[in-house]
């Protein structure tokens, strides 16, 4: 009797369980149902460029426009590359990227591990003041940097686009700055105990635990620098010394209202080194996001 009462019992709340679960899945459906519209609207200026990059300048120019070129025109890869020293432009991008994300993920992430991980005085105050230059607009300190820049001698060269990347980065650092504190903190009491330094602590024990917020401010930092444009137009040498961005941009000003299918042709190009980096690092970089997201103490 006993049984058959606790059953009784257990039903509406079965029940009740299961048109939740109903109710759930049929959500997820709906939000589907309006994301998958979103993400392949998105995608529309990507595909075109990448349409477009096979397109002779009869098929570009024609009316109505040609979805699917045929036959492809393989010339615009092989021609764009000629145009302009493209491969040059390309290695002084990944110069630029490398020497600038390396600097930023190590000065952010011991400021970063200043913060989360250390007890000094002022230190919220000092963290609010981090946070607060987020509120700058860059157009603000650009008339201030460029004669900092022009002062030191640095117009020219890469210096001005590298070296601020040392000084650590708002973002980056709130970003390390969450994720370790999700790192328990015993793990740097046994270090200390073991005769570990804060240095050592850092660089052997939280930097090979962070390897998503790694992962999340190097995407970050690699793809702002491999796109950027306004830096490298103003302190670098477009002729000379000028990065895929400059590149683009002079090749369009020179050839683009002729040799359209060349642009989208080197656009692509541009765009695939982005795109396999995120692939390849997208796991790392999803956790390092809603960790530093929604950790913290």
């Amino acid at each position: 009797m006993r049984t058959s009462e606790l059953a009784g019992e257990a039903q509406p709340l079965l029940s009740s369980r299961l048109r939740e679960n109903t109710w759930r899945s049929y959500r997820v459906e709906l939000w589907n149902l309006v994301l998958i519209p979103i993400g392949v609207l998105m995608l529309v200026p990507i595909l075109w460029m990448f349409d477009s990059s096979f397109k002779n300048v009869q098929q570009e120019f024609a009316y109505p426009p040609v979805l699917i070129p045929s036959p492809l025109f393989l010339e615009n890869y092989t021609d764009g590359l000629v145009a302009i020293p493209f491969v040059k432009y390309t290695l002084n991008t990944l110069f630029l990227t490398v020497t600038a994300t390396f600097g930023l993920v190590v000065s952010s992430s011991l400021v970063g591990f200043g913060f989360a991980r250390l007890r000094f005085p002022g230190k919220s105050v000092l963290f609010s003041v981090c946070l607060s230059t987020l509120m700058l607009p860059s157009a603000v300190l650009l008339i201030p940097s460029f004669i900092i820049f022009k002062t030191l001698g640095w117009v020219g060269t890469f210096l001005p686009l590298i070296v601020p990347n040392y000084f650590g980065g708002a973002f980056s650092i709130f970003l390390f700055r969450q994720f370790l504190m999700g790192i328990p903190i015993e793990l740097d009491e046994a270090a200390r105990v073991d005769g570990a330094g804060t240095f050592r602590i850092w660089s052997q024990i939280i930097m090979p635990n962070a390897l998503p917020a790694v992962a999340a401010v190097s995407i970050f930092s690699l793809v702002d620098n491999w796109n950027a444009f306004l830096g490298p137009l103003i302190y670098l040498d477009a002729e000379t010394e000028g990065t895929i961005a400059l590149a683009l941009n002079l090749f369009a000003g020179r050839f683009g209202a002729l040799y359209t299918g060349q642009l989208m042709a080197l656009s692509t190009l541009s765009l695939i080194p982005v795109l396999v980096l995120f692939f390849v690092a997208q796991r790392y970089f999803m956790q390092g996001i809603s960790i530093s997201g929604f950790g913290g103490r």
